[in-house]
């Protein structure tokens, strides 16, 4: 049993890899999430392997598909297979029945999107889908703006608008995003700016959107009652400066304040 993850373009066929389009024409078959959309990849590039449904109600049928299709290449409806879509749960099962699995590099749009955006994405937290409403949609937003990363959020057209309010909310309407939409596709276009704009700019939305939100700006410390709490821990003169440095008040305003 062997199944190898194949990414595929996320709007320009020609965003594929000269490997990606080997094992698909060397598989026993090729899985789809959506044949219909798969099939027009593989008669652009003239692979004629047989092509199967596989998606996430139809996982039942892997026994089957894979006693007579032994090496199978799974493909979703476009990007890397196991972000944001039943790839994961495929691979899991595979793997729980001693199989080989391999994945191969490729499109995926969070990238992209991330380094485009001009916000520093040294460290970042890809989140994907949110809930779509509820207590696990507002526990998740919570805990994107407690987040000292660059958040990336995968977005539908339908509700894009709510998703930037609900935002706009939490960050404030002058916060920072960029709003990647399209991506690799004619129209492809990278707004970059305030959430307020965003909301403007794209109020009747169309095409797949990723958005990159930048953390909040850390409040400055309660500089009283941080010297407060050094001294009472011994510290004093060049010590208590360089504590309050790293607590991150200003280095010149951290001597003044230990030599008080």
């Amino acid at each position: 049993m062997r199944l190898i993850l194949v990414p595929t373009p996320i709007g320009n066929l020609e965003d594929i890899t000269l490997r990606a389009l080997r094992v698909l024409k060397e598989a026993d078959a090729v899985a789809a999430e959506d044949t219909r959309r798969s099939r027009v990849l593989l008669e652009h590039y003239g692979i004629r392997t047989r092509l199967v449904r596989l998606d996430q109600h139809t996982l039942g049928r892997l026994p089957a598909l894979f006693s007579r299709y032994p090496t199978l290449a799974y493909v979703t409806d476009a990007g890397t297979p196991g972000i944001s879509d039943p790839g994961a749960e495929l691979v899991a099962w595979v793997l729980a029945r001693g199989g080989r699995v391999e994945a191969l590099p490729g499109p995926t749009a969070f990238v992209p999107a991330l380094v485009a955006s001009g916000f520093d994405v040294r460290r970042f937290a890809f989140e994907g889908f949110l809930p779509r409403k509820g207590r696990e949609r507002r526990e998740r937003l919570a805990r994107i703006r407690a987040d000292d990363r660059p958040t990336v959020l995968y977005e539908s057209p339908h509700r894009l608008p709510a998703t930037l309010a609900e935002l706009a909310e939490l960050f404030g309407p002058d916060h920072p995003v960029a709003v990647a939409r399209e991506l690799t596709k004619r129209h492809e276009e990278v707004y970059r700016g305030p959430l307020l704009g965003a909301l403007q700019r794209f109020e009747k939305p169309r095409g797949e959107f990723v958005l990159v939100v930048p953390p909040a700006a850390p409040e400055p410390p309660d500089e009283a009652a941080l010297v407060e709490a050094l001294r009472a821990r011994g510290l004093s003169g060049r010590d208590l400066a360089e504590a309050l440095t790293r607590a991150g008040v200003p280095r010149n305003r951290a001597y003044r304040l230990a030599l008080k």
